[in-house]
């Protein structure tokens, strides 16, 4: 199945409903396979329905984007099917520098793990909220929140084109691999700028291309509900933050995918294997940041980071006050 929708942000109601919905079932059927006890980790990058991993066949189990996003010692204590429900492309929670009291919003939570994650580090005194759009993933991370014993989580139901929460409400706002999605990509960020309090900071891992992708790559659907093929290119996500409203904008590309994962993204999807060849070194996870304009309320230090398996900062809760590790001062 093939779209021309790639700029949908101008396309009609029709149109935009129908990407939902191929999204909505892609990643409703995800959800259900974990919630079935079937190891499903089938993240955001691959077609193949029915696929042990993201990006291959069957008999495929090696997913390039999403292949060791957590360190153990960060998801510790939480539920599996959090972790195997995961279809993202990186580690947002490690890297925006949560502080304990923040107000937390995760675009796309799915089954929740970066919530979980960031409820960690904003603490009882913290809020941290998932919103999602699929019912069957909305079901397993309220699961998750009651095996973890979460009490400052939230999920919202609702389309992170249209956020369910006042504005001026947040701190932070995360996603992982989500943006790319969306069919209104503008609309997206105008809704997270809203919703963020003055000060606050957009802090997002994404999938983004660069120029040279070929048209057929563009234009495939699974490829799309993969996360690929509606992926923004760098200047394009920059430009749009920008128009949205946003401070300081920045991509920090966290990997570029050689021709091997080209290889992988591309099985199922009835292309060319061949296209490998133009894909190489065109797609990448990033780091998407960018800043409300604003005076933000005074901040707690975060607490003390620690290296993740890929040399990322990531964070562990404290009891002190203070917001330092335990045992650093006295």
């Amino acid at each position: 199945m093939t779209t021309n929708t790639r700029d949908t942000d101008d396309a009609t109601p029709s149109a935009l409903d129908e990407l939902r919905a191929t999204v909505q079932a892609r990643y409703g059927a995800v959800a259900q396979r974990v919630a079935d006890g079937v190891q499903a980790n089938a993240s955001c990058c691959g077609p193949a329905e029915g696929s042990s991993g993201c990006c291959g066949g069957t008999s495929e189990t090696w997913d390039p984007i999403t292949a060791d996003l957590y360190d153990a010692g960060e998801t510790a204590g939480l539920p599996t099917e959090a972790l195997l429900a995961s279809l993202g492309c990186g580690n947002p929670t490690a890297l925006a520098e949560l502080s304990e009291g923040e107000t937390v919003l995760d675009l796309g939570s799915g089954g929740g793990i970066d919530v979980l994650l960031s409820a960690r580090r904003v603490g009882p005194t913290g809020k941290a909220y998932g919103l999602d759009m699929t019912d069957e993933m909305l079901a397993l991370a309220l699961e998750n929140k009651e095996r973890a014993g979460a009490t400052n989580v939230e999920f919202l139901k609702g389309h992170i084109e249209a956020i369910p929460l006042p504005s001026n409400t947040v701190d932070v706002i995360i996603s992982n691999c989500v943006i790319n999605l969306s069919g209104d990509k503008a609309r997206v960020l105008a809704e997270a700028f809203r919703v963020l309090k003055p000060g606050g900071r957009l802090a997002v891992s994404d999938v983004v291309v660069r120029s040279g992708l070929p048209a057929a790559v563009r234009e495939n659907m699974a490829l799309w509900t993969g996360c690929v093929a509606g992926a923004l290119e760098e200047s394009e996500f920059l430009a749009m933050l920008t128009a949205a409203g946003f401070e300081n904008p920045s991509v920090e590309p966290t990997r570029v995918y050689t021709r091997d994962d080209a290889v992988a993204l591309l099985q199922g999807t009835g292309l060319d294997a061949s296209l490998a060849d133009e894909v190489e070194g065109r797609i990448l996870s990033a780091f998407v940041r960018a800043t409300k304009p604003g005076v933000a309320q005074a901040r707690p230090k975060p607490a003390r980071a620690l290296p993740t398996a890929h040399g990322s900062p990531a964070t562990r809760p404290s009891a002190r006050a203070c917001g330092c590790d335990d045992g650093c001062c006295t």
